[in-house]
């Protein structure tokens, strides 16, 4: 059987779509209309790293058995669709046709899977004794998740490193890092079971890049945890948030790496919030582990790139870290250190935009 999936976001989506199509299913994209007529043109194209291949290799959703299409928000209609995945940056669900968009998923009741590091405020409410009336102020526009069923909506880590190369179409994508999705299930069997379903046939997909059909890294991992998407909090803590300086910004290698004593230490601390909220031991990712991915990240993270590229608005898990915290009476002078630089940066930004 095939699935028809609804994907906003045609950037990072395109990711989650390439694999979708050698898996057999079909994907719609959601984008600008001049980014789907390109889409719809000519499809997309994402480049892969192999283990043991000196190049990239390309898979063109061309070559693909699924079917990709495009389309800008307006008159997009959910309901003709098994799964949602919502692809984008926080901030964008609330801009003009994808708000309105947003609210028809919400209506429609499809099951919506985010792949976001900023959790919807929906699955937040999944979380037993969490209470998320605090938390609405670090989310650009909360009103957007208004509606949504937190049994119907899901969360899946974003943990794949992927980038549009500069002065390419935006029909081409990069992957730096091909780790996989990590998603939780879903509170009813019925749409987890479309997850286990797109989880198995991602993992059995070939791809013949020239000599013979190869795996193309980067898979769907189902969890029954609803803490495993969470894994990502310390890292980002660590790591992304700290690439970002009062007057600069540095590459997560040397954010984790400068001083890895404190890397280490807000890490755990952050590992520990995760715990007080219910994730167990296994659900998280050793911070050894990371610290030794983080040495291969030679760039700034993509919210410190938006923020000194003069963004109004960025994912801030670390105002909802810092929140979810002060409800449980905890505290950490680097994260309020963290808090203060991109409260202070936004206001800059802010400032020039509207002046």
């Amino acid at each position: 059987m095939s699935y028809d999936v609804l994907i906003l976001g045609a950037s990072y989506g395109s990711l989650f779509a390439t694999k979708l199509l050698m898996a057999g299913h079909n994907a719609r994209l959601v984008s600008t209309a001049p980014t789907a007529e390109l889409i719809n043109r000519e499809g997309t194209v994402v480049r892969f790293p192999i283990r043991g291949r000196d190049s990239l290799v390309e898979v063109p959703s061309t070559a693909l058995p699924g079917t990709l299409t495009a389309s800008a928000p307006a008159g997009v209609e959910p309901a003709r669709y098994d799964l949602v995945v919502l692809g984008m940056q926080e901030a964008q669900y609330g801009a003009p046709g994808v708000k309105e968009l947003m609210g028809r998923v919400a209506a429609s009741r499809v099951p919506s899977l985010a792949i976001m590091n900023m959790p919807p405020l929906p699955y937040l409410e999944r979380i037993p004794g969490l209470s998320t009336e605090t938390l609405a102020p670090c989310y650009a526009d909360p009103a957007v998740w208004e509606g949504f069923e937190p049994g119907r909506t899901s969360l899946a880590s974003p943990d794949p490193q992927a980038y549009r190369p500069p002065n390419e179409p935006k029909n081409i994508l990069q992957v730096g890092l091909p780790t996989n999705f990590k998603a939780a299930r879903f509170e009813e069997d019925a749409p987890t079971g479309i997850l286990r379903d797109l989880e198995r046939d991602i993992a059995g997909a070939r791809f013949d890049a020239g000599g013979g059909e190869i795996q193309i890294p980067v898979k769907l991992r189902v969890h029954d945890s609803i803490f495993v998407p969470l894994a990502k909090w310390p890292m980002l803590m660590a790591g992304n948030y700290r690439c970002i300086g009062a007057e600069d910004m540095i590459p997560i290698r040397d954010a984790v790496h400068g001083d890895v004593d404190r890397s280490r230490e807000v890490y755990d601390w952050v590992w520990k919030l995760c715990m007080g909220l219910g994730a167990a031991d296994a659900d998280l990712v050793p911070f050894e582990k990371y610290a030794a991915a983080a040495a291969g990240l030679a760039n700034p993270s993509s919210a410190a790139r938006a923020l000194f590229g003069g963004a109004a608005h960025i994912e801030r898990v670390d105002c909802l870290i810092r929140r979810i915290a002060a409800a449980q009476g905890l505290a950490s002078a680097t994260v309020d250190e963290i808090v203060e630089l991109v409260d202070g940066r936004l206001e800059k930004n802010r400032t020039a935009l509207s002046g």
